[in-house]
């Protein structure tokens, strides 16, 4: 059974439940955007308006919630953080991951944020926001998860072969029967996915970091969602109206219905899941709710092969126990770790944070 210092096992288990549903309801989402890329759906308009939609979803449970926990005078300080959270969180961030997922595929993408939990324990670790004893076995046990779970992501990043994606609506027997051939173009696209994908995740890895400190003095989560999703929005479509010329949604031949519906249901689906991983992070830390990533990426191989007809290769399953492992050595540590140290008195260090306790009282 789950152990915690604070709060109960009724609450570890929602933790712990819920965020494996959200990564599995991120990766159906990645691979219904297989489809929306196909039919020409530009991913800038995409993160403009689902991310007004997050905001609209989340608005009434902040006010009702949190409206206790508002400050009454904004920081310089928190202000610039409101805003690197939106730049680099929503707008960068969103923005190269559709990209990517557009030039290579729904498992390469969902397969680099994968490597997000070592990013976040290297620059919390550097912040002195994160605990670090190299002689405590559970680090070192932290740490070895870590790097098998970072293999097995490697693993399905460069034992995939690019190829063509199909969309839902595609005629997946015409596409079967097709010789494979590698050519240039696909492969240089996809190569240019795979670095926005990563840089992506570089931008991720240090927003989730900035976020657990921004809850330290803002401490209403969703109130948090909220101003980052209007922000990133307005970002956003700056970024498109300066590099497009305007707001564009793709070929006009594309269904009004079918855009309101691909952006509702984003926007839904990402606000309810942002929002109760930003309440994960308040309480646990962002390397606990960062290691739950692997799930996605079994999720999207799974639902690619059912929907889109793509193999998965040996590689890839390689990859997948690799991730799996790494996840659950890195749990059990975590979780010993929290609970034997509530039994030591004499801390060398009792002024470090340590992302991974609650950052709310």
């Amino acid at each position: 059974m789950l152990k915690s210092s604070r709060g109960g096992f009724w609450e570890e288990l929602f933790i712990v439940s819920g965020n494996f549903g959200a990564q599995v309801m991120y990766g159906v989402y990645m691979v219904f955007l297989t489809g929306v890329f196909a039919a020409g759906v530009n991913p800038l308009f995409l993160v403009v308006f689902g991310n007004l939609v997050t905001a609209v979803v989340v608005l009434p449970f902040a006010v009702v919630l949190e409206k206790k926990k508002w400050p009454r005078k904004l920081s310089a300080t928190l202000l610039s953080h409101f805003f690197l959270l939106s730049l680099g969180g929503v707008t960068i961030f969103q923005a190269l991951t559709l990209v990517g997922i557009k030039k290579a595929s729904p498992d390469i993408a969902s397969a680099m944020p994968n490597l997000a939990p070592g990013l976040i324990f290297i620059i919390a670790a550097c912040l002195r926001f994160e605990k670090f004893d190299a002689c405590c076995w559970y680090s070192r046990a932290k740490i070895m998860g870590t790097l098998v779970c970072l293999t097995g992501a490697m693993a399905m990043c460069f034992l995939q072969t690019p190829s063509e994606s199909p969309s839902l609506t595609s005629n997946l027997s015409a596409i079967l029967s097709k010789p494979y051939t590698l050519d240039k173009a696909i492969y240089s696209d996809w190569m240019l996915g795979c670095f926005y994908l990563l840089t992506g995740v570089v931008f991720l890895s240090c927003t989730t970091v900035l976020q657990a400190a921004t809850m330290v003095e803002f401490q209403a989560p969703l109130s948090l969602v909220v101003v980052t999703s209007v922000m990133g929005s307005l970002l956003t479509a700056l970024w498109q109206i300066i590099s497009e010329g305007n707001i564009s949604v793709g070929p006009s031949t594309l269904s009004i219905a079918r855009i309101v519906g691909v952006v509702l249901l984003g926007g839904v689906l990402v606000g309810v899941c942002v929002a109760f991983q930003t309440w994960c992070i308040s309480k646990k830390g962002p390397v606990l709710v960062a290691i739950f990533s692997p799930i996605q990426t079994v999720s999207t191989v799974v639902l690619s092969a059912v929907l889109l007809r793509q193999m998965i290769t040996a590689g890839s399953l390689a990859g997948i126990v690799l991730m799996f492992a790494g996840l659950y050595v890195v749990l059990w540590a975590k979780n010993n770790e929290d609970f034997t140290t509530v039994d030591v008195k004499d801390d060398p260090q009792p002024h470090v944070e340590d992302v991974e306790k609650p950052l709310l009282s």
